[in-house]
């Protein structure tokens, strides 16, 4: 992003402390690995663990709940949220970087 010109906060000290902020847009943004995150997370993600499983289901889904009202309360606060995937990113940095500057557009 900032070899783009964009120029923002990391770990901005707000609820959820996103990866990256625009404070005065109220953007907040946070890259999300897809294990930790559980990204297309289903009853066949979760038949994947085969040891310690229920520690690692409960740990899973607390991450989603987490992520779930970080996004509900920085919202309430009029923040704009993006999250991108780690997968998303690596495939396809432009396309996020577009969505990015287009919601700083908007916010302007």
């Amino acid at each position: 992003m900032w070899a783009a010109g964009l120029r923002y906060r990391k770990q901005y000290p707000v609820v959820g402390r996103p990866d990256f902020a625009f404070p005065r847009a109220k953007i907040a943004i946070f890259c999300d690995s897809e294990f930790w995150h559980g990204y297309g997370w289903n009853e066949e993600r979760k038949s994947e663990f085969k040891t310690n499983r229920d520690f690692w289901i409960a740990k899973i889904e607390k991450n989603i709940d987490r992520d779930k009202e970080v996004n509900e309360e920085l919202t309430g606060q009029g923040w704009l949220v993006l999250r991108f995937s780690g997968r998303e990113i690596r495939r396809d940095l432009e396309s996020c970087l577009c969505t990015i500057r287009r919601q700083l557009t908007n916010r302007s």
